[in-house]
C-alpha cells in the first residue's frame, strides 16, 4: 500500500509540484527504463497477488472449514462442466493486460475481478483444489478428484498473448502446446496492424514492445468488436471461424438436470458480457455522452476517480476514441449482444420468469436471445416472449 500512498501524493493538487521536485532524481532511473522500454508498469493492487504463501479463505472473518471449501470447489468444477472429466494437469487461467502509462488499464483487465487481473483468483482456486483435506471432503459431496490430477494457476497476458503457468513442471508436453497457441494468437492478431513482422520471435517482440511503450495510445483492442455469447458445448462452434467476436461458455444441458447452472450463467456471465457489449456500443454510437473522448487530452482526477477531457467539464465515462477507432475507421461494429443458448426454450423462459431484471434485457431489446434446439435449428425470442424459427445454419 506504500506504492499507492506515493501515487496519491503525486496526484494531490497541493503537493504534486513539491513531490515532483523532490522526487525527480529518484524517478530518473524508472524514467530511463521506460524510455528504453526495459520494463513496463503494473497496477499496485495486482502486485498483492504475487505471492506463494497460503491464502486464508474466510467468511465473516471466520476461516472456512474443509467441508465449506469443498462445497465451494465442487460448485466451481460443476459450473465449469469438468467435475467428472479431470485430466492429470488442469490449468486455471486468469487474464490481465500489460500496458505502460495507461490510466485506463483497468478496462483491459478482468471486469469480473474489479478491474484487476485474475491472478489472485486462479492462485486461490488452485491452492484450494490441490488441498488433500478439501479433496477428501469433496468426494463426500460427489466430486472425486483423481490423485494424479494437479491444478495449476496460470495467466494470459492479453497484450502480448503470453501464457505463464505458475509452478509448472519442467519439460511438460503441454508447455509446448501453450507456446504454439501463443504464436498462433499473435499471428492472427497481427492482421490488425500494418507492417508487422512474420517471424514468430520478431512478432513476439513487436507485441512486447507495444506493452512497454508509454506513448502507445492503442496497446491492445481489448474486447473490441464483440457481438455474441454462445452458451453450449464447444462442439457447436469449434468448426466456425468466430473471428474473435464471440464470448464462449462451455455448457452441457445433459449435466444440468435442474438447469441451475444455466440460471447462474444467464444471471451472471450473460449480464457481464452485456455490460461489456453496451459499453462498446454506447462509446461508438453516442461518444459525446457515453465515451471518454480523446486520450491525448485526458487529465486524471483525484487519484484515478476519473478523467477530464482537457482542463474541466464533467468527468468523462466509457471508452476513449482510441479504444474503438484506429485513426482511419471504427474497429467496433455497434451491434447489441446476441446470446445463443443450447437448452430448452421452456428452461430459458422459466429462468426469465424468476428474474425480472434479466427478462428486461430481452424484453426491451438490450440483447437478443436465441435458442439452439436438439436438431441444430435456431429460434429467436421476440420482445413479447414468443419464439420464432430463424433460417440460420449452425
Amino acid at each position: 500500500m506504500t506504492k499507492l500512498g506515493w501515487q496519491r501524493s503525486l496526484d494531490a493538487p497541493a503537493a504534486n509540484l513539491g513531490m515532483v521536485e523532490a522526487g525527480g532524481m529518484l524517478k530518473l532511473v524508472s524514467l530511463l527504463k521506460r524510455a528504453l522500454r526495459i520494463s513496463g508498469t503494473e497496477n499496485p493492487l495486482n502486485r498483492l497477488s504475487h505471492t506463494d504463501s497460503d491464502w486464508a479463505l474466510t467468511r465473516d472473518n471466520t476461516p472456512l472449514s474443509a467441508a465449506e471449501k469443498a462445497e465451494l470447489g465442487a460448485g466451481i468444477l460443476r459450473a465449469m462442466g469438468i467435475a467428472d472429466q479431470l485430466a492429470d494437469a488442469v490449468l486455471l487461467v486468469g487474464h490481465g493486460s500489460e500496458t505502460c502509462n495507461n490510466p485506463h488499464a483497468a478496462g483491459l483487465d478482468c471486469g469480473a475481478c474489479g478491474g484487476q487481473t485474475g491472478e489472485v483468483n486462479v492462485r486461490v482456486l488452485a491452492q484450494l483444489l490441490n488441498d488433500a483435506d478439501v479433496r477428501d471432503a469433496m468426494a463426500k459431496q460427489g466430486v472425486t478428484i483423481p490423485a494424479s490430477t494437479r491444478f495449476y494457476a496460470a495467466m494470459h497476458n492479453t497484450t502480448t498473448d503470453a501464457l505463464d503457468v505458475f509452478h509448472a513442471p519442467e519439460h511438460a508436453e503441454w508447455q509446448t502446446w501453450l507456446a504454439a497457441a501463443s504464436e498462433q494468437a499473435r499471428a492472427t492478431r497481427a492482421n490488425q496492424f500494418d507492417q508487422t513482422p512474420t517471424q514468430p520471435s520478431k512478432l513476439k517482440r513487436f507485441f512486447a514492445t507495444r506493452a512497454k511503450d508509454w506513448a502507445q495510445m492503442r496497446p491492445e483492442w481489448g474486447l473490441c468488436d464483440n457481438a455474441a455469447l454462445i452458451v453450449g458445448p464447444r462442439t457447436l462452434s469449434r468448426q466456425i471461424n468466430l473471428q474473435g467476436r464471440s464470448f464462449l461458455h462451455d455448457y452441457d444441458m445433459h449435466k444440468d438436470r435442474d438447469f441451475s447452472q444455466l440460471e447462474t450463467i444467464l444471471t451472471a456471465p450473460m449480464v457481464v458480457t452485456n455490460w461489456i457489449n453496451l459499453q462498446y456500443f454506447a462509446s461508438v454510437t453516442a461518444p459525446e455522452k457515453f465515451g471518454s473522448g480523446n486520450k491525448l487530452l485526458h487529465n486524471i482526477v483525484g487519484g484515478h476517480i476519473g478523467v477530464f477531457e482537457g482542463n474541466g467539464g464533467d468527468l468523462r465515462i466509457g471508452l476513449s476514441h482510441q479504444s474503438v477507432h484506429d485513426g482511419r475507421r471504427y474497429r467496433h461494429q455497434p451491434v447489441r449482444l446476441s446470446v445463443f443458448i443450447a437448452a430448452p426454450r421452456e428452461a430459458i423462459d422459466s429462468i426469465l420468469a424468476r428474474h425480472d431484471d434479466i427478462a428486461a434485457l430481452a424484453n426491451h431489446g438490450w440483447l437478443y436471445l436465441m435458442q439452439i434446439d436438439a436438431q441444430g435449428a435456431v429460434w429467436q425470442r421476440d420482445r413479447s416472449g414468443q419464439w420464432y424459427h430463424l433460417n440460420v445454419a449452425t
